[in-house]
């Protein structure tokens, strides 16, 4: 048994898994994403996962805490169930064009263009601060709209492992004029189909740690209600620039990741 597998299992391991779920949870409830982004690089640097591995533990551990999510602003009204689904519906077929382009597309591309997409996306979250007020008005147009944007989310996450939350929700902020919290709470309940169907396809390829899942899932439930909650009484101005925050962190974790991949090229 190798020094990683020991350090996986030990009580070290075990209270970094807690860790990384409590910190998960929270800012999933927060931002409205699935928490992939903090999940996979605390597995990778601190317990030594092979980054499959640590992406499909990430994916089955979104589930529980995406489903407390949706609870939470579900609660305050802060869901549109059926643009939602229309998202998720266009995620997994987007997600499976996205593994098919896999072989034929440079990484190194496709990470920096996803750093200019979020650059983009942080500036306007400062130009553009939608009303709490505003109501998801689904049309035939706003429908196909969402079809697009769906399938894009998808077949970025099978493309470079991005989670949906990190495109959806200033997506439905910017373009469709969406209040940050129902952004959030769609962002949320969009994921679930999309992780469960990855959670399956990973389990046969044996690309889960369910111990680890469990655990990071089980935590970051505890606190993704406080997240969501915390979301409710940021003044939205706030929340905008809570979320850029975060975002730059991602950007920043992409373009390294792009550096390195075009040194190893």
């Amino acid at each position: 048994m190798s020094d990683a597998t020991v350090l996986k299992r030990g009580p070290r391991a075990y209270a970094t898994f807690i860790g990384i779920g409590l910190l998960a949870g929270l800012l999933s409830g927060l931002f409205g994403v699935g928490g992939g982004t903090v999940i996979v690089p605390l597995l990778v640097l601190l317990l030594a996962f092979d980054q499959r591995l640590a992406a499909g533990t990430s994916l089955a551990a979104i589930v529980p805490t995406a489903t407390v999510g949706v609870i939470s602003y579900a609660a305050s009204g802060s869901v549109a169930w059926i643009p939602a689904l229309i998202l998720a519906a266009g995620a997994v077929v987007g997600a499976q064009i996205g593994t098919r382009l896999l072989p034929r597309i440079s990484q190194t591309a496709l990470r920096w263009g996803f750093v200019g997409f979020l650059v983009v996306v942080i500036v306007s979250l400062f130009l553009v601060i939608p009303s709490r007020d505003a109501v998801f008005e689904l049309t035939w147009l706003t429908g196909i709209a969402l079809v697009v944007v769906g399938i894009g989310t998808g077949i970025l996450a099978g493309l470079i492992g991005v989670g949906g939350g990190v495109i959806v929700v200033p997506v439905l902020m910017l373009a469709f004029g969406t209040s940050d919290l129902v952004a959030k709470g769609t962002s949320l309940l969009m994921m679930i189909p999309t992780a469960l169907s990855g959670t399956v396809g990973n389990l046969r390829n044996r690309n889960v740690d369910l111990l680890a899942a469990l655990l990071i899932g089980v935590s970051a439930c505890t606190t993704t209600a406080l997240g969501a909650w915390l979301a409710t009484i940021v003044d939205p101005t706030v929340g905008n620039l809570l979320f850029a925050a975060y975002l730059v962190v991602i950007a920043v974790q992409m373009a390294l990741k792009a550096v390195r991949g075009r040194r190893r090229g």
